[in-house]
């Protein structure tokens, strides 16, 4: 296929947190507002005069700083992201919204707090407790956590009332359409998008001010409309990604270099949950549409109830239906809990009980090494291009 118009620049926006369109929405007086986890809504904090940035490290290769705060036995993401602090490179936030999602992170992100990393007068940074079910009890005491952040928002002049929260889920559906419609276009039998496209084009859409880069994205997505696709399906197989933070696509094209095409991506920076649609019911605020929202659609492992069990492998039988996939790789980070008792119960249940085949990797936040990781992914596509014969 021919390359995307953008996706050179895109990759480029992706080699560092504190990018070209980062710089100019500084410049241009906005509040940069950083979050590690969906639990901290994006759509709350993308008010007017403010933009959201999700956190990454990109090319860290040592955490060696970090480690001495945290110890080597703690997740590489979160130790990553505070390597890159001490480096200076999120010198840029005005906030650091935090959540705790697992002790590492909430570890992470009070070093925030205790050692000062970021070197920005007009910083602040606050931890919000996370629900751990999807009942009224816990969307009430959701709620009180992000009013704090709304207060700190208020504090450092932002405008944080109903007509600006309103703006805020405006621009996220409207950025969610774009993503979603791109895609949709991954259901199709030979796709005019990669896998790796479409997770460079989603990550993008998470780190970079919505203002900036929604112009892209929209001549994107009218590009990939007119793209024609290769004669044949490059590919020998379909899967879908579940799991924790991945946030490189060097991740995604190592799979596709091995065979399988990505169709859907359902991990912490993956567009599912992330690019649905936020609607405001009869009788609720903004504010309370937006919790609601973020409550009912999160899925991560930290929810110990029936009901979100349930709901997280529901929605992926469902991806993997919906979008033709042959497979599903699931994948932990090293050293977290959460995700790895997931990893164990989410591959018995969809293989045992649905009939869908997985693969379950581990894997460092720097992709490093990828000799085991290729074989793995390898011996996984051959799995399943003899299955397809068996059938």
């Amino acid at each position: 296929m021919k390359d995307l118009k953008h996706l050179i620049y895109f990759e480029n926006l992706l080699q560092d947190a504190n990018n070209e369109l980062v710089q100019k929405a500084i410049k241009d007086g906005d509040l940069a507002l950083g979050y590690n986890c969906y639990y901290i809504p994006e759509a709350l904090l993308n008010v007017p005069g403010c933009f959201s940035t999700r956190l990454r490290a990109p090319n860290c290769v040592t955490t060696d700083v970090a480690t001495y705060y945290m110890t080597n036995r703690n997740c590489p993401y979160v130790r990553s992201i505070l390597e890159r602090a001490i480096e200076g490179g999120y010198n840029y936030l005005n906030a650091l919204f935090g959540i705790e999602a697992c002790s590492t992170m909430e570890r992470m992100e009070e070093h925030f707090d205790l050692i000062k990393p970021v070197k920005n007068d007009k910083f602040v940074t606050t931890i919000v407790d996370a629900p751990i079910k999807g009942d009224e009890n816990n969307l009430e005491y959701y709620k009180k956590g992000l009013a704090r952040v709304l207060a700190l928002m208020k504090e450092l002049g932002a405008d944080t009332s109903e007509e600006a929260l309103k703006a805020a889920i405006e621009d996220h559906n409207k950025i969610s359409k774009i993503i979603t419609e791109i895609g949709e276009f991954r259901k199709l039998p030979n796709p005019p998008v990669t896998g790796y496209e479409f997770h460079v084009i989603q990550l993008v859409s998470e780190v970079c001010p919505h203002k900036y880069i929604l112009p892209y994205l929209e001549e994107t997505l009218e590009e990939i409309k007119k793209r024609k696709p290769e004669k044949e399906f490059p590919f020998r197989c379909r899967v879908v990604v579940y799991g924790s933070e991945i946030d490189d696509p060097e991740f995604t094209k190592l799979i596709e270099s091995c065979g399988a095409m990505v169709v859907a991506d359902r991990y912490c920076f993956g567009s599912f949950p992330s690019r649905e649609q936020i609607e405001i019911k009869d009788g609720e605020t903004a504010f309370e549409a937006i919790c609601r929202h973020y409550l009912d659609s999160s899925l991560c492992p930290r929810f110990m109830d029936g009901k979100k069990i349930n709901q997280r492998h529901e929605v992926m039988e469902q991806l993997y239906h919906e979008f033709n996939a042959d497979g599903i790789i699931i994948e932990n980070m090293k050293f977290c809990e959460f995700w790895s008792y997931e990893k164990v119960l989410a591959s018995n249940i969809l293989l045992t009980e649905k009939d869908i085949p997985c693969c379950t990797i581990e894997k460092e936040y720097a992709i490093g090494s990828v000799g085991q990781l290729r074989t793995r992914f390898q011996a996984f596509v051959e799995s399943l291009e003899i299955k397809k014969i068996n059938a």
